[in-house]
């Protein structure tokens, strides 16, 4: 059988979902797309088991075929041709032909039994009752997770907190990552289900979507197992991580009456230098706040090295000498960089630090939490 696409918008396709082709697998398998022409469409698929990655495009095409091909040849093949026209040719022996104007390449695939299977959504008609959906804007997800993703734990121990928190509740939709040190917890106002629900999104899934996101709008299927992100020309399915996620609430402190507001530019211009100065150990860096100044300083004992600044806030509360891992304040701020100003609002130099943008966007709450390290006395 024969078929031709362009090769620029074949291009474009399989750079979408070659993220989803692990480079490394026992499962050889794996390192294919799996194409399946079936009525007019092509439509090619990759996964590594976690996640799965599929688009598809519009071709003439006289029967329904699947094969497997090997994804990083095909992908680099395609990539360097200039545009013209690929005429595929699917043999029955094995093979299959490229042809362009000027080149012709033969490549070997496989029949498509071994293949695993991709789950589709919405699915079945029974099992669409097990499903929810919804529809966020792509703007916003990104938001959303470019503000979150980098508190999510590495650490394999706690694989609940290896992934970002979808909580449905009766505020609407929060977004929750963790990793015990640092806490991002962003609200997002009247995104509803009809019941309470918990989803935890791997660290791959969140970080591969990211790049797929633009300001149009993003339509989500959930199910018990599986999440879909379906955007206009590319779905995402991944597998869900089915453990219970930490009652995050409970080290979220509700005395923080101490409240400081800073500029957010200012104090990381000054976090990145107090990191030259931080022992490499601890990377601790102090703030020391009293009435409208707050000073950050870092030490190195071993070097001999120390650091010190003195930045003008806005300070409601008692003096306090607090330590942080710079960081983990690093990440906030980096993560806050769109916020002129901050407000962090402190307890003790032993209770969690809550710090939120001054100004909230609409129908959305942003909350950042930061663990404090011990001071040397």
């Amino acid at each position: 059988m024969e078929f031709k696409v362009n090769s620029k918008e074949l291009e474009k396709l399989l750079t979408k979902i070659i993220p989803a082709v692990p480079s490394r697998t026992p499962m050889p398998i794996l390192e294919n797309f799996l194409f399946e022409i079936k009525d007019g469409a092509l439509t090619i698929y990759a996964t590594d088991l976690e996640i799965s990655l599929k688009s598809s495009l519009n071709i003439v095409a006289e029967e329904n075929k699947n094969i497997v091909v090997p994804a990083k040849l095909l992908y680099e093949v395609v990539r360097s041709l200039s545009e013209t026209t690929i005429h595929f040719e699917i043999t029955d022996n094995g093979k299959l032909n490229l042809k362009t104007d000027s080149g012709e390449y033969t490549l070997s695939y496989l029949d498509a039994d071994e293949y695993p299977d991709i789950p589709s959504f919405p699915g079945s008609d029974t099992e669409k009752e097990d499903i929810n959906e919804l529809t966020i804007s792509g703007t916003e997800l990104r938001y959303a997770f470019e503000r979150a993703a980098f508190a999510m734990s590495k650490e394999e121990m706690r694989p609940a907190m290896m992934g970002m928190l979808f909580e449905f509740g009766e505020e609407g939709l929060r977004f929750v990552a963790t990793d015990g040190h640092r806490l991002v917890n962003l609200l997002k106002e009247k995104v509803k289900l009809d019941a309470p629900a918990q989803f935890i999104v791997p660290e791959r899934a969140v970080s591969v979507s990211l790049k797929l996101f633009d300001e149009k709008d993003v339509k989500l299927y959930l199910s018990k197992t599986h999440i879909s992100f379906m955007l206009n020309d590319i779905e995402l399915i991944t597998r869900l991580i089915g453990q219970k996620y930490p009652d995050y609430s409970s080290v979220i402190p509700l005395e923080n009456e101490f409240k400081m507001k800073v500029k957010t530019k200012e104090l990381h211009s000054i976090i990145k230098r107090m990191m030259l100065f931080s022992t490499s150990n601890t990377r601790r860096v102090k703030f020391s706040i009293s009435e409208n100044k707050l000073e950050v300083s870092a030490e190195d004992l071993d070097l001999g090295t120390s650091g010190k600044e003195v930045l003008e806030v806005e300070y409601s509360g008692d003096a306090i000498d607090i330590g942080f891992n710079s960081q983990y304040v690093n990440d906030v701020l980096t993560h806050c960089g769109s916020e002129e100003d901050l407000i962090f609002k402190l307890h003790s130099p032993t209770k969690a630090v809550i710090i939120e943008p001054e100004k909230q966007k609409d129908n959305q709450e942003l909350m950042m939490l930061l663990m404090p390290v011990r001071l040397n006395n």
